[in-house]
């Protein structure tokens, strides 16, 4: 949950806005429903996608399902700044690589993370997931926290045909 103790708020950073915004768009691609999508920090984080309860559709494999959303806040940072920030991603990779390990032998999970890296790039180059992402960042920024619903909303207007 965000803050805002009373007084006068900045302005929600941009990176952190995208960052969570990609993992929205990610999230909502493979079928996960959302609860809220935050970008105001609190103690353990600088922002935040709550899942809500149940898929909106099954998968086959939710190992890789969430090591591609884990990813893909880093990856829409990219994006949007250049760099590859992992030092500021170390959370969620340690996520992906602790599900890599359930999925890969030692040797192979570098091979594997990889791979999923190039799926969640490949993903949110898709014109449309890329203007759900602008779309999210931009309320994140005014709003500092949005519903899932409002990000389902977007994400649905930008993915139109």
């Amino acid at each position: 949950m965000g803050y805002s103790g009373g007084m006068e708020q900045e302005p929600h950073d941009e990176v952190t806005a995208y960052h969570e915004a990609g993992h929205a768009v990610v999230a909502l691609a493979l079928g996960r429903t959302i609860h809220k999508v935050s970008a105001l920090p609190n103690r353990e984080r600088l922002g935040e996608v709550r899942f809500g309860k149940g898929d909106t559709r099954a998968t086959d494999d939710w190992i890789e399902r969430e090591i591609l959303i884990a990813l893909s806040g880093m990856v829409a940072e990219a994006r949007f700044t250049g760099v590859y920030a992992t030092a500021e991603a170390k959370e969620d990779l340690r996520f992906v690589r602790r599900l890599a390990l359930e999925r890969k032998s030692d040797r192979a999970v570098e091979r594997y993370e990889q791979r999923m890296l190039a799926k969640v790039e490949y993903m949110l180059n898709d014109e449309g997931a890329w203007k759900a992402v602008e779309l999210i960042a931009a309320e994140l920024m005014k709003h500092g926290t949005i519903s899932g619903r409002a990000a389902r909303h977007l994400f649905e207007l930008a993915t139109r045909e």
